[in-house]
Formats: C-alpha cells, sequence, structure tokens
C-alpha cells in the first residue's frame, strides 16, 4: 500500500494548484490513500470549509497544526467531520485527534500531534500518543508530528519506532533530506516541507517578511506570485503488519 502525505499548503491558490495535480501524482506513484496538512491552506491563515472542501476533492484524510483554530468557521466542520483532524494534544476541545480512516481491504489510523517547543500550549504528545495507541485496533498507524525543534521530532520518532508505521513532521515549511526507515519499521522524515510558492518565505512574499525582519514593525502576509512547489512524501507499507518497506521524497516545482 502506498500513502502519499503532503507538506503544509499555503493559501487558495497553492490549495486549488494541489487539488488539479493531485490526481496525475496519485496515478504516478500509484497511491492508495492521500493525507495532506491543511493547517494553512485559506488565505489569511488557517483552515475555512471552503479550503478544506477544495482539499478534499482529491485528499483523503486533512491533518492541521497550531493554526487548526485560527477560523472560527471550521468549529463546526471539526465536529462532524471523520477526516478532519487537530492536534490530539491541545486538550478538550472541539474535534479529534485521530480518525481510522476505511479503505476497505484495510484500515489505515492517522494521528495528528503537536509539539512542545516554542509552540502552543498543550499536552505531553509522548504520553497523549500512548494513550491513543491503546485504542486503535490496525497495524497501519501515519503520524503528522507539527512541531518546531527538530530534536523532539526525531525523539518521537525513536519513541514511537516500531509502533507504528510512520513519524511525519511538519511545520517548519522546509524538506529535510533524511527520510529513513527507523527500527525495520516505521518510515521517518524530519519534515515533509510545504505546498506553495517556491520564491517565498514559507510561502509568503519574500519581501514582507524581510521588511518585517529589519524594521521589527508587524506586516501584512500577502502571497506571491510565481511557481509552486510540492514537497511530499510516498510512504509504502505492508498493510499485513503495518511495517513501513519504503518511503520516497518528492519534490516538484511547476
Amino acid at each position: 500500500m502506498n500513502i502519499l502525505f503532503v507538506g503544509d499548503v499555503v493559501g487558495q491558490r497553492s490549495t486549488s494548484f494541489l487539488t488539479k495535480r493531485l490526481p496525475q501524482l496519485k496515478r504516478t506513484y500509484t497511491i492508495d490513500m492521500t493525507i495532506v496538512n491543511g493547517e494553512n491552506s485559506a488565505d489569511g491563515n488557517g483552515i475555512t470549509p471552503v479550503s478544506a472542501d477544495m482539499l478534499l476533492e482529491a485528499a483523503d484524510v486533512i491533518t492541521t497544526g497550531n493554526h487548526c483554530f485560527r477560523r472560527r468557521e471550521m468549529s463546526e466542520r471539526y465536529e462532524t467531520s471523520d477526516v478532519i483532524i487537530r492536534p490530539a494534544n491541545l486538550g478538550d476541545t472541539v474535534g479529534r485527534g485521530f480518525t481510522v480512516f476505511d479503505m476497505g481491504k484495510t484500515r489505515v489510523a492517522v494521528i495528528n500531534l503537536i509539539g512542545m517547543a516554542f509552540m502552543e500550549n498543550c499536552d505531553n504528545p509522548f504520553r497523549c500518543a500512548d494513550e491513543i495507541l491503546q485504542n486503535i485496533d490496525t497495524p497501519n498507524i501515519i503520524v503528522d508530528f507539527h512541531a518546531e525543534a527538530t530534536s523532539e521530532k526525531k525523539a518521537m520518532g525513536y519513541y514511537l519506532a516500531g509502533r507504528v508505521s510512520a513519524v511525519i513532521g511538519t511545520h517548519t515549511h522546509v524538506q529535510t533530506a533524511d527520510e529513513q526507515i527507523l527500527a525495520g519499521h516505521t518510515g521517518y522524515i524530519t519534515d515533509v516541507g510545504f505546498t506553495g510558492v517556491r520564491d517565498s518565505v514559507l510561502g509568503i512574499d519574500k519581501d514582507v517578511i524581510i521588511k518585517r525582519l529589519i524594521t521589527y514593525y508587524p506586516q501584512r502576509h500577502t502571497y506571491p506570485d510565481g511557481d509552486i512547489m510540492i514537497n511530499a512524501v510516498v510512504v509504502s507499507i505492508d498493510e499485513k503488519c503495518g511495517k513501513c518497506t519504503g518511503i520516497e521524497r518528492i519534490n516538484i516545482c511547476e
């Protein structure tokens, strides 16, 4: 089984581009299931029902992160949707932190966690992962760990090695070149990267970010024109035991 995991989508233009491009990507890599981190998919930050629906035209599950509650209009969708999840360790709030996607011949669990370092106040993600794993009855488990510190991501990868199929890092919007299989079982990458304009700073107009860093004054974030880059990974899994047999980085710009 091949699972496509697409890095943080930035802005509605990138969301629209990805939706149109995903069918071809799925054919090229013989994809059985697609997971997309959509927490920045709406213009102005966050995710909205509109951007979520756009992504779900071609994706199966949407994960999020520290901007998951940026838009109030998403509250009802978190409550009603089985395939839009938020970080599980954000406490007792709207929505769910994991889902089990039924593919007919097999089931895949997707867990969303957020890191503690330099992020929102949250419960301990390591303990939260332990609790969730006690309630999952499929060996095929993908974890989106939305975290800032590379050390925390690496630690989570080793902590869950042998217990989940893959730990995929998100949030920094910069794809890392350290994909590997931990303990002969768990696919891992520190950060899958992002989907947005390549000539930018993490998807935002570079001049806006540079001006803010030089002047210290807040700036209105705008989205630049230019070629859009898709960062993703393909995780191959033996669905009988949940073992990762391969993890391949994808970096497309067009």
